[in-house]
């Protein structure tokens, strides 16, 4: 019988030790496949000899050098080939001998992040790669965050591995003049992991994802100290703390989202709050034209100034998205900066706005979700129903949906 307990264990360590395991053994082997596959080969045995001999006192440790076994044995049954003949051997020694030197930044995973950043692959294959090695979520989560078919994303996963090899990218964090050319794709994939971290399938049981966010602020803390001067690293920081410091008012008891003008400011990690907005300020300070990274930071730090969600300066969180649409035609940031708008002139003004998004954003959840809330505001509550009951079957997770089915039940019949 299964112990679902077990089951919960599994799941966690999964989430916590994947994007480590994969790292370590790619550094070992210097090949994506094999370490994916031999990562996936060692939580299946996990599986099974936990259940028998209970989860061994460091799952991270086990699990690295079941993987590092498994990757072993694919190289000797591939021995055939003397290049795969040669890793087999450099592998064995590796793990008899002692730890190899990392370099100057000892952090697998970050290493990892610089690989799948190579400019020699395109933007979204470098994003995509980065998502399913570090952040190790599957083919269909990606494909969620980039709003497009699984078995497409499938395809641009393997495409992006292939370049890999095909290209002997190498697995190292670049060197110093290199990295400008790197960061741009490193900062998008660190966002993205921790955006990913708040847009929990359904089927996780938290519907915050704490161990991405949490990976995601490491990660980027490491970056910025390799580039304590770049602009956009401090912002994309500053951005998660502001984001990750309402992290326990997001969600409700009863498991129901909160939005952000119903949240108990006095829940915000206000420890939090105040590093993102000395980064801000920095910025602010530099004098230098702010990034997509800074203005969003910027806008966070607007709403987690407020004492209160009425004293939220919207003309500023406008004038701030205006600056943002400049940076970025992203039809996500036009909605967002309709949102801010109805708040300053009106539901009627913003609806306009956002029903010019359907094309673009038609199975975007929060598209629906925006667009049902103004409707309801404006006491077209037929419309507005209609707008949830599309929303909600978009809907990412069950405290969205939960939020949605309440929202939509309160309409007037």
């Amino acid at each position: 019988m299964t112990d679902p307990r077990l089951d919960d264990v599994i799941a966690r360590v999964h989430r916590e030790e994947w994007s480590r395991v994969v790292a370590t053994i790619t550094r070992r082997v210097g090949d994506l496949d094999v370490a994916e596959d031999a990562a996936a080969e060692a939580f299946a045995v996990a599986v099974q000899r936990w259940r028998v001999d209970g989860v061994p006192p460091n799952p991270g440790a086990w699990l690295t050098t079941t993987a590092g076994n498994k990757a072993l044995d694919r190289l000797r049954r591939e021995g055939k080939r003397d290049d795969k003949q040669k890793q087999a051997h450099m592998l064995t020694d590796q793990l008899s001998g002692p730890p190899e030197p990392t370099g100057a930044v000892d952090d697998d995973r970050l290493r990892l992040v610089f690989t799948c950043a190579h400019p020699a692959l395109a933007m979204e294959a470098r994003v995509a790669l980065t998502l399913r090695l570090v952040g190790g979520l599957t083919v269909a989560e990606i494909a969620r965050a980039f709003l497009v078919q699984e078995t497409t994303m499938a395809q641009r996963i393997t495409r992006a591995k292939a370049k890999v090899k095909a290209a002997r990218i190498p697995w190292r964090v670049p060197a110093a003049d290199d990295l400008p050319s790197r960061v741009d794709g490193v900062l998008t994939v660190l966002y993205l992991v921790f955006n990913e971290g708040y847009l929990a399938s359904s089927a996780v049981a938290d519907p915050v994802r704490a161990d991405l966010t949490a990976e995601a602020i490491r990660l980027t803390r490491l970056v910025r100290e390799l580039m304590p001067d770049d602009g956009e690293v401090a912002g994309l920081l500053a951005l998660m703390l502001l984001t990750e410091a309402r992290r326990g008012a997001r969600v409700s008891g009863a498991g129901e989202l909160v939005t952000l003008d119903q949240q108990d400011r006095g829940a915000w990690d206000r420890t939090l709050v105040a590093e993102g907005h000395a980064l801000v300020r920095e910025r602010l300070a530099s004098g230098e034209a702010p990034g997509r990274y800074q203005v969003l930071a910027a806008i966070n730090a607007v709403h987690t100034d407020a004492a209160e969600a009425r004293d939220t300066d919207w003309s500023q969180v406008v004038a701030l998205y205006d600056q943002l649409v400049g940076l970025d035609r992203n039809p996500v940031v036009t909605l967002n900066r309709a949102i801010a708008v109805a708040e300053l002139d009106g539901p009627h003004v913003a609806l306009a706005q956002v029903e010019a998004l359907a094309g673009p954003l038609g199975d975007y959840h929060a598209f629906h979700a925006t667009r049902a809330d103004l409707l309801r505001r404006l006491g077209r509550s037929a419309d507005a129903r209609a707008a949830y009951d599309r929303a909600i079957g978009l809907a990412g997770n069950s405290a969205e949906a939960a939020y949605l089915t309440r929202r939509r039940d309160e309409l007037a019949r």
